[in-house]
C-alpha cells in the first residue's frame, strides 16, 4: 500500500501573535506539492490556534501540541480534546519525549491519553524514541516497542495515527540519525506493529521521523522505504519547512 507522505512541523513553545503570523504567510505563499502527494500538518502552541486555522492555506491541516486525557472538568491549566474538537483543530501531538522526560508522561499515560483523543475523532501524532543511553546499551526496540505496545493495548482502529518516531539524542541537538539508522528502527517497528497489531494496520500505518530534520538531510532520509515523513521542530519555523515538504516528491519518484 502506498502511504501518503506526512510533514508534521512541531513550533513547539515559540512564537508571538506577529511572528506566527509571518510563519503562516510564508507557509501560504509557498509552492509545495499537491496534497495528493504530501499532507502538512502544522502545529502552534495552543494560544496561537485559532490564529493559525483561520489564516493557514486550506490544504495544510493544524494540529495541537497535547490535550487532556479524559473529558472536560477540574483540571487547571489542562486543554480538552473536546475543547480542540469546538475550535475545529482535526489533529494532536501526544507523547512526545519533552513531556515524557519534563512531565513524567508514563507510557500508559500516554496510551490513555492516545485512545481518548481517538474515541472523540481527533487524529494523534504518537511520538516514540529512545534516549542517548538507551540506544547505547542496546535497547533502542525494547523501549519503542513497549512505547507503541502502551498505545496498542488501548486503540484497536488505527486509521487515525502516525507513529513519530524521534530519537530522543537527536531533537534539538543538531545530531541526527543516519538515514540507514533511521530506517533499520522505522523497519523494526513495522515488523513490530505487523507481528502484534496486524499486517494490514503495519502496511497502512505511516511511521516519520523527527530529530533534527532540516532542509539539508531531509532528502536521503525521505528516500528510505519505511521513512513515511517528518516530525519537524525547529526548521518548521523557517523557510526550510518548505524544502523538507518538498522533499514529498523523492518518495513519489520512487514508488
Amino acid at each position: 500500500m502506498a502511504r501518503k507522505f506526512f510533514v508534521g512541523g512541531n513550533w513547539k513553545c515559540n512564537g508571538t501573535t506577529e511572528e506566527v503570523k509571518k510563519i503562516v504567510t510564508m507557509l501560504n505563499d509557498a509552492e509545495v506539492p499537491s496534497e495528493d502527494v504530501v499532507e502538512v500538518v502544522v502545529s502552534p502552541p495552543f494560544v496561537f490556534l485559532p490564529v493559525v486555522k483561520s489564516l493557514l492555506r486550506p490544504d495544510f491541516q493544524v494540529a495541537a501540541q497535547n490535550c487532556w486525557v479524559r473529558k472536560v472538568g477540574a483540571f487547571t491549566g489542562e486543554i480538552s480534546a473536546e475543547m480542540l474538537l469546538n475550535l475545529g483543530i482535526p489533529w494532536v501531538i501526544l507523547g512526545h519525549s519533552e513531556r515524557r522526560s519534563l512531565l513524567n508522561e508514563s507510557n500508559e499515560f500516554v496510551g490513555d491519553k492516545v485512545a481518548y483523543a481517538l474515541s472523540l475523532g481527533l487524529k494523534v501524532i504518537a511520538c516514540i524514541g529512545e534516549t542517548l543511553q538507551q540506544r547505547e546499551s542496546g535497547s533502542t526496540m525494547a523501549v519503542v516497542a513497549a512505547q507503541t505496545k502502551a498505545i496498542a493495548d488501548k486503540v484497536t482502529n488505527w486509521a487515525n495515527v502516525v507513529l513519530a518516531y524521534e530519537p530522543v539524542w537527536a531533537i534539538g541537538t543538531g545530531k541526527v540519525a543516519t538515514p540507514a539508522q533511521a530506517q533499520d528502527v522505522h523497519r523494526q517497528l513495522r515488523k513490530w506493529v505487523h507481528d502484534n497489531v496486524g499486517a494490514e494496520v503495519a502496511d497502512s500505518t505511516r511511521i516519520i521521523y523527527g530529530g533534527s530534520v532540516n532542509g539539508s538531510n531531509c532528502k536521503e532520509l525521505a528516500e528510505q522505504p519505511d521513512v513515511d515523513g517528518f516530525l519537524v521542530g525547529g526548521a518548521s519555523l523557517k523557510p526550510e519547512f518548505i524544502d523538507i515538504i518538498k522533499s514529498a516528491t523523492v518518495k513519489k519518484i520512487n514508488c
